[in-house]
């Protein structure tokens, strides 16, 4: 049976389409990792148009009564980055497993008594 041709969703951007159609081709979806795929690449996608209007604008806009605030992009922006790498996590792409731990190593600033 031949290979099926994916196409990524249209409304992606070009370099989140090329992506999104390396990852299906490297790796074994099912129809819920296309999903998630896709959702990782909306986020990406989103990321971008928060990062070009913080670019464009600043990070910071004055109020209507002349105080400083964050750019509402940065709150997007950062919400994105967090789904991306939520969905990418979940999407396990790594080609080998992570060596299992109890607990993640402490940092040496945060152990007790050092």
């Amino acid at each position: 049976m031949p290979a099926k041709i994916h196409k990524a969703p249209p409304h992606l951007a070009a370099e989140t389409a090329a992506w999104w159609l390396h990852v299906h081709a490297e790796f074994s979806l099912e129809q819920h990792h296309v999903r998630l795929l896709t959702l990782a690449a909306e986020a990406w996608d989103r990321c971008g148009q928060a990062r070009a209007l913080i670019d464009a604008d600043g990070p910071v806009t004055v109020t209507p009564d002349g105080g400083l605030m964050a750019h509402p992009a940065v709150a997007i922006e950062r919400d994105a980055r967090l789904a991306f790498a939520r969905v990418l996590r979940e999407l396990d792409l790594d080609a080998t497993a992570p060596p299992e731990r109890a607990r993640p190593p402490g940092l040496h600033s945060n152990r007790r008594g050092t």
